[in-house]
Parts: C-alpha cells; sequence; structure tokens
C-alpha cells in the first residue's frame, strides 16, 4: 500500500511536469509569434514563462522599446488568473469557444508597470488626454497642481515621483444571475483602488449577445484610498501660492470635472464626503445602488444632475 501512494505520487508529479512543460512551451510559442508580429513596431522582450497549482499563468520581465520613442516600457508581469492548473491546460478551448462553458471566474493582472515621469512617450500621451478633455485652464495654477486634466511631467516631477508604479488585477465571476467585476488597481506612493461591479445576467448568455448586449448595472462600490498623493498635492499647491481654501476650491472643481465628463453633475452626498477625505480622512467609498438594474447605455439619456439619484449614489469618508 505504502509502494502504491508512492508511485501515485510519483506520477502525479511527472503528469504535473509534462502537463506544465507542454503549457509553457505553448505559451512560449505564442508570445514568440507576438514578438515578431511587433517587430516593425517595437523590440519586445520577456524572461520567461510563469504557472502556479492555482491557476495563475504569466509573463515575466517584459521589457518594450518603440521605435519613434526614445524611452523604454518594463512589465513586472502580465497575465491571466484562473480557478486552477487544469483550466489553464484547457484555456486553448475556452479561447476557441470549444468548451462546454467557460470557468465560474478568471482574471486578467498586471503588475509593476513602470512609467517614468520623464518619459517621452508619457509626455506626448498627457497632451493628447489634454486636449481630447478640452484642457482650456490646464495652465491655471490651480487646475495644473491638483491635476484636473491629469499630472503632466512636470508636476509630477514637482510632486517628487521620479516613476509611476502601475498594477491592477481584474476577476470576473459569474453565479447567481449576476456578473461581479472585482478590481484591484495601484499606483505605488500615490493611490489605491478596490471596485466590486455588478451586472444583472449569466456571463455566457450575455456574451452570445454580441453587439446588442447592454449591460446592466446592479450594484457597484468604489473604495479609494489615499497614498501620500493628497499631501504632496497640498504641499505643491502651497508653492505656487494657493491657500487652504483655493487648493480645495481647485480639488472640488477637478472632482466636478470628472464627474461632468463622464455624464454625471455631483450632488452634496458626494461632494460633501470627497470634501471630507481631502481634509484628512485617509479613505472614501462611493456607492451606486439602482432601485433596479439599469442599462448603462440609457444613463446618458438622463439628464446630468438626476443620474446621481437613479443610480442612488452616496459616498462615505473614513
Amino acid at each position: 500500500m505504502k509502494n502504491l501512494i508512492v508511485w501515485v505520487l510519483v506520477l502525479s508529479a511527472a503528469a504535473y511536469g509534462a502537463a506544465k512543460a507542454y503549457l509553457h512551451n505553448e505559451v512560449g510559442d505564442a508570445m514568440d509569434m507576438v514578438v515578431l508580429m511587433m517587430s516593425p513596431y517595437a523590440n519586445v522582450k520577456y524572461s520567461g514563462v510563469r504557472s502556479t497549482m492555482t491557476g495563475e499563468l504569466t509573463i515575466e520581465n517584459i521589457h518594450i522599446q518603440m521605435h519613434e520613442y526614445r524611452d523604454d516600457i518594463e512589465i513586472e508581469r502580465l497575465g491571466i488568473d484562473t480557478p486552477s492548473f487544469l483550466y489553464l491546460v484547457d484555456m486553448n478551448d475556452y479561447i476557441k469557444m470549444q468548451s462546454d462553458g467557460i470557468p465560474d471566474s478568471f482574471g486578467f493582472l498586471i503588475e509593476g508597470l513602470h512609467l517614468p515621469t520623464d518619459a517621452d512617450y508619457y509626455d506626448e500621451l498627457y497632451d493628447f488626454t489634454a486636449k481630447f478633455r478640452g484642457a482650456e485652464d490646464a495652465e491655471n495654477a490651480g487646475a495644473m497642481c491638483v491635476g484636473k486634466y491629469g499630472f503632466s511631467p512636470d508636476t509630477l516631477a514637482k510632486l517628487g515621483y521620479d516613476e509611476q508604479v502601475f498594477s491592477m488585477a481584474v476577476n470576473v465571476a459569474n453565479s447567481d444571475g449576476q456578473i461581479t467585476f472585482d478590481v484591484d488597481s495601484s499606483v505605488e506612493n500615490m493611490w489605491e483602488v478596490s471596485a466590486e461591479l455588478k451586472l444583472a445576467g449569466d456571463l455566457m448568455t450575455e456574451i452570445m449577445k454580441g453587439s446588442a448586449y447592454r449591460p446592466r448595472l446592479s450594484d457597484m462600490t468604489i473604495n479609494y484610498t489615499d497614498r501620500s498623493l493628497n499631501e504632496r498635492v497640498k504641499k505643491h499647491c502651497q508653492q505656487l501660492g494657493l491657500n487652504d481654501e483655493e487648493i480645495l476650491a481647485a480639488q472640488l472643481d477637478a472632482f466636478k470635472f470628472y464627474g461632468e465628463s463622464n455624464g454625471i453633475v455631483f450632488d452634496e452626498y458626494l461632494l460633501e464626503p470627497y470634501a471630507e477625505f481631502l481634509n484628512g480622512k485617509n479613505s472614501i467609498s462611493i456607492t451606486a445602488k439602482p432601485n433596479d438594474p439599469i442599462a448603462m447605455s440609457q444613463i446618458d439619456l438622463y439628464k446630468a444632475s438626476d443620474v446621481p439619484a437613479l443610480l442612488n449614489l452616496e459616498a462615505v469618508a473614513y
């Protein structure tokens, strides 16, 4: 009996090793094809492929040198997350829609995306997004120091950031007639955000609708935590000659602009907690709990000032 258990363990380990080698070889071949396809536009290198028994598969240490830019992009880890290693082995069937279904949960992750503050591509990206957002007062001291249109490379440097290190993990779960998205993202020494978004319906059924799919929001929670950004912004604004009252007004103006850009006029149930957050609270939680699931494509049909009540938006600073 003892020998049988030993042989079972040995054969199991051998099978796992063979499956892992096969999986890594397949992913490596796919990555080599991606590198080849990208070669007219960028040089892409990576150190290897990693997988775990828990179902995580990542490409490690990706280095991208774009031909049109001087500075490089570095990503520590990029990959997917599935319920178990067996799902990784069958991943090809899921991609080709040859499986009987899809996993009850799956995810995507990016860890350690390094963007140097003085990178030439970041400077170009900021200029493009600022113009896209209609940044008419971008040169205003208040708008500039609080990042109303995003932080310019120059402002980031003055805030004390040599680079931005971004990470994000997204998990999609399908159960009980709801599709749940859990998102965790952060920028090192700036902020952290965790969000949960629930949509009505079954994932496979909704996917089959194709372009006819209309996501219906059931519930949403966003938790934002400051990791030194607020204090840095306040100090920088003070250096530009703004007093505390002017700084708070500029921050609230930036928050209102973000809402209006997304078709929402924030009311006092959001503005007052946000002001508390800016005045010293570490975190703020924003929730949306509509009385019935609402098609997100229909929100634009309502007046921007009616959207907070429609979604039952509330916020709490803590």
